[in-house]
């Protein structure tokens, strides 16, 4: 079930503009921040396993160019269509990274994340960022920290990343080769991959 708040950037800033109701209130569902559909199929699942219900929060304005956030959020689409997940989108407001790169995204997509948990009653959140060998755990934890809302889980753990890698090929999901940001996009044409 795809439900975005807005469809548009918010107006303001660090503003996060939220018009859409909660579909369900209760202590089984978490948040789970998604950066893109191949890492949060085997976190999604886990959660599951565990008896809670995720709601994908995609909130990925660190990604550019436009075209490939839009790629990632129809694989986000496709994934809570097959795996019968919510999916609420944030709006996109990208605008170029001008310091400490990945800790200031995690704390940009973290903000919004908190934001939306606090004004529609769940519980708390966790991120699909820790699911991916090229993001340092402690780092997204650290991150995380500054919100009570936040809960640690390592998706790296019970081999989470080739588990994601399964199940997106499974479901025929968009593979993307770099991060998002600018930085990494940069790197991977350097290095031939794009």
């Amino acid at each position: 079930m795809d439900r975005s708040f807005g469809g548009q950037a918010p107006q303001h800033k660090g503003h996060l503009n939220i018009n859409s109701t909660p579909q369900h209130l209760n202590d089984s569902t978490l948040v789970l921040h998604t950066c893109c559909a191949v890492c949060a199929a085997a976190c999604a699942e886990r959660l599951r396993a565990e008896g809670l219900e995720p709601v994908l929060f995609f909130s990925n304005s660190n990604i550019a160019p436009k075209e490939e956030y839009d790629l990632r959020l129809d694989a986000a689409r496709q994934l809570a269509a097959a795996r019968d997940l919510e999916l609420v989108e944030d709006g996109y407001d990208h605008e170029a990274e001008k310091g400490k790169r990945c800790e200031l995204c995690f704390d940009f997509s973290f903000t919004r994340t908190a934001a939306y948990v606090r004004e529609h009653g769940h519980q708390g959140f966790t991120s699909t960022l820790t699911v991916s060998p090229h993001k340092v755990s402690r780092m997204v934890f650290a991150a995380g920290k500054k919100y009570p809302e936040f809960r640690d889980y390592d998706f790296k753990k019970q081999d989470g990343f080739r588990r994601s890698q399964i199940l997106s090929r499974e479901l025929g999901l968009y593979h993307q080769h770099y991060c998002g940001c600018e930085f990494s996009l940069k790197e991977a044409k350097h290095k031939g991959r794009i």
